[in-house]
């Protein structure tokens, strides 16, 4: 959303960036010029009540992820606020992110007094994710595909970052084809290659060590690093090699301690979150992402623009898509640690083209995303104009 906000702008585009919070590890980098709004929660009674006034006719679907849930999403209790910020700044439109700031977005949308094209964007293969065991188990996540269902068709386009993302939300979510389109996230411009040059302060990256391979993202389930840490220990049974895992998240000690009981921890390096992790890329023998499952990953797209060699599971989600069913680098199988090795220990073999690596990456640039979204952004606003 950054890069696409940043884009925006150059291009001499007004824009509000609206958030349930203004804080996290990206607050930094919100562009200069845009109007950052912040949206103020409500209390948990009030927020059900007007989920519930919005969607009256959907009420069996909002019942048990918004309406009788334990802990309601933070996005919902922003629902009403999101409502006086359009009466009170009238956008042109509305670009949204993630399930629940995409469902207020649609609510919102109902009941604004003018008509507001809203695009909605699914970044996550929705159903897979909500039937992860981790999300499963919460009804937030368990009955949202449902709730989906019945209130992505009231925006007036919904852009998945893959067709793998854009086939589940059709053929499994049940969505209307005519509305859903795949725009790729935009990821590779200059700034992103000048980042990547940035010099590296790891020893692990001198010239001449130990190859080292990376793994890049959030320590959690979904990301499934404990299968990387024992395709690793695999390959350091066969060879000097070190791991390096960028990323923080609740299963660091869990990791920690996987590393250490196969006896390499000294070969494991967890730094937690890195500001730019592309100057690690650049400089990688191979980056691997152990997922389960994915959207568009851009992890995946980064690297391949950092000539790094990349391998990844076959997860749901844009992987294959990414790497053109294995031409830009080896896929394997969901947990399978011993394919992962037999593929690393490949690619440590005889590298790819790095120039290979370079030209696919440009498939997925910050100015072609940018062209496709303002065209469609256009198109709408032209087309509520038009109606009044």
């Amino acid at each position: 959303m950054l890069n696409l906000i940043g884009a925006f702008l150059a291009r001499g585009r007004a824009v509000d960036l609206v958030l349930c919070q203004a804080k996290g590890s990206y607050l930094g980098e919100v562009p200069e010029g845009v109007n950052l709004v912040e949206l103020r929660p409500t209390g948990s009674i009030r927020t059900r009540w007007h989920a519930a006034r919005v969607g009256i006719r959907d009420l069996l679907a909002l019942l048990r992820p918004v309406l009788l849930a334990r802990k309601i999403a933070p996005e919902t209790a922003r629902l009403r606020a999101l409502q006086q910020y359009i009466e009170d700044s009238r956008p042109r439109v509305i670009v949204s992110a993630l399930p629940y700031a995409n469902l207020i977005a649609i609510w919102a949308k109902l009941k604004a007094g003018y008509d507001l094209p809203v695009i909605v964007s699914e970044r996550i293969a929705i159903a897979t994710y909500c039937a992860a065991p981790s999300n499963f188990r919460k009804w937030r996540w368990r009955y949202l595909p449902a709730l989906v269902r019945r209130t992505y068709p009231n925006a007036d386009k919904v852009v998945a970052v893959s067709n793998y993302v854009a086939a589940e939300l059709t053929g499994v979510v049940g969505l209307p084809r005519q509305i859903v389109t795949t725009i790729y996230n935009p990821v590779v411009d200059n700034s992103l290659r000048e980042r990547a040059r940035e010099a590296l302060e790891h020893p692990w990256f001198n010239p001449g060590g130990a190859p080292v391979i990376l793994g890049v993202g959030r320590l959690t389930e979904q990301k499934d690093f404990a299968t990387l840490i024992r395709a690793f220990s695999r390959v350091r049974g066969d060879r000097e090699a070190r791991l390096v895992i960028l990323g923080e998240g609740s299963l660091r000690a869990d990791l920690e301690n996987l590393a250490a009981n196969l006896g390499f921890g000294a070969d494991v390096d967890m730094p937690g979150f890195v500001a730019n992790p592309l100057k690690y890329m650049a400089r990688a023998s191979v980056l691997v992402l152990s997922s389960e499952y994915e959207g568009l990953p851009g992890v995946l797209i980064q690297a391949l623009a950092c000539g790094c060699p990349v391998i990844s599971t076959n997860c749901p989600g844009g992987s294959a898509e990414i790497l053109a069913d294995g031409e830009y680098g080896a896929l394997v199988d969901i947990g399978d640690d011993d394919a992962m090795a037999r593929a690393i220990l490949a690619e440590l073999d005889t590298p790819g083209s790095r120039d290979q690596l370079l030209r696919r990456a440009e498939s997925f640039t910050v100015e072609s995303a940018v062209d496709n979204y303002l065209e469609l952004i256009d198109s709408l606003a032209a087309t509520a104009a038009i109606r009044g």
